[in-house]
């Protein structure tokens, strides 16, 4: 989402200034001053402190994480996963390859789980880990992200909506579609453009944290975060992919600095274990830098405005009562559109509680599948 998007920039900025000055302080320690002494002889003076506070900086700027993660998040053991299972691959009507991961019973109710922008699939892992012993999970990598690969133009909402069908129509049975951030967007598209083609196939629809516009408009602060969109994040993302090469080498620096983690840490609440941050900072780095600035370009002309009603399923909005990324005031607004949605505020939640609150999220997603598995729930409309 954008806010995480910024937050990375301006900290990836301040990481670059801290290896600038640190390549500044060495080089003006080893070129010293030549200072005369009273015999008239030149001698060459070298400042200690410039190479010590160098150095000091130096080794910020390439092993800082290690010092700052134990400072913003809390250690509860648990280890780093980040790495895809195989799954499988298939090449989707769009011209995109698409990673599909599958796992659960065989004859079970299927959830297909759609991820959120910069992350893949392996953001579901304790969500799955919670749910495959009643249900058959699947989840897929957005193109250009995870093991997914993007067609030429196959970073955008419309075409993300053509690879979702794919994935939908590739099941023996009609399934509940997860999202969470563009993953719910995601799923809104496939609703307001694909209507006629997923009748029949939707048992429900689950949204995570999502919105149902352009989501500077729904972020904290979004009358500052629209006012920068034309003079500051546009062209900071058309930067980004005309310049990759030198963009990655940046949020690399930015990542061993811990700068990047600092920037994800705004997704979070007070309950982040640093596994989860290392996750999805780690997520965020590796990923193409122009792929997750085509997709924030994307969702800056975005909107799906009555996309839910068309839905012909019951509809479970999740929302985090502290998220700044997509404020809850959003989800209000998609549960009122949806008819007689259900809407669940996860109070202490941030825009990532799909990962810091996975139990909780993990109980109200199995809540509603069985319900929806077990016909209880009708809609309205």
């Amino acid at each position: 989402m954008p806010l995480l998007t910024l937050a990375r920039i301006l900290f990836g900025l301040v990481s670059l200034v801290i290896l600038a000055s640190a390549a500044y302080l060495l080089w003006s320690w080893w070129d010293g001053a030549w200072i005369a002494d009273p015999a008239g002889r030149l001698h060459l003076a070298r400042e200690p402190w410039r190479l010590w506070t160098g150095l000091a900086l130096l080794a910020w700027s390439f092993g800082g994480r290690w010092l700052v993660t134990p400072l913003i998040a809390r250690d509860d053991g648990e280890p780093v996963r980040a790495d895809a299972t195989p799954g499988e691959r298939f090449q989707s009507p769009t011209g995109s390859w698409i990673h599909v991961e599958t796992e659960g019973p065989a004859g079970a109710p299927t959830i297909i789980m759609t991820h959120g922008w910069g992350f893949d699939s392996t953001v579901w892992r304790r969500l799955r880990d919670s749910l495959s012993d009643r249900f058959r999970l699947v989840s897929w990598d957005l193109p250009g992200l995870g093991r997914s690969q993007a067609a030429p133009d196959g970073v955008a909402l419309e075409r993300f909506a053509l690879d979702l069908l794919a994935v939908l129509e590739r099941q023996p049975g009609p399934a509940i579609l997860v999202g969470h951030s563009i993953g719910g967007m995601t799923i809104q598209t496939l609703l307001r453009d694909h209507a006629e083609h997923v009748a029949g196939r939707v048992r429900g629809v689950v949204l995570m944290n999502t919105t149902y516009t352009n989501p500077l408009r729904t972020m904290i602060l979004a009358p500052v975060a629209s006012a920068l969109r034309w003079p500051v994040l546009e062209p900071a993302m058309r930067l980004a992919i005309w310049l990759k090469p030198l963009v990655w080498l940046s949020v690399w620096q930015s990542y061993l600095s811990g700068s990047a983690h600092l920037a994800n840490r705004i997704g979070f609440s007070g309950e982040v274990t640093r596994a989860q941050l290392e996750h999805v900072t780690r997520l965020t780095t590796r990923n193409s830098p122009s792929v997750q600035a085509r997709g924030n370009l994307a969702m800056f002309r975005w909107t799906a405005d009555g996309a839910l009603p068309r839905a012909g399923a019951p509809v479970l909005v999740i929302a985090g009562g502290r998220d700044i990324v997509t404020k809850p005031e959003a989800s209000d607004v998609l549960a009122r559109a949806a008819g007689r949605a259900r809407l669940e505020v996860v109070g202490e939640a941030n825009h990532l509680g799909v990962l810091e609150q996975a139990p909780l999220y993990a109980t109200l997603v199995r809540a509603f599948a069985d319900e929806v598995a077990d016909g209880a729930i009708t809609l309205a409309r």
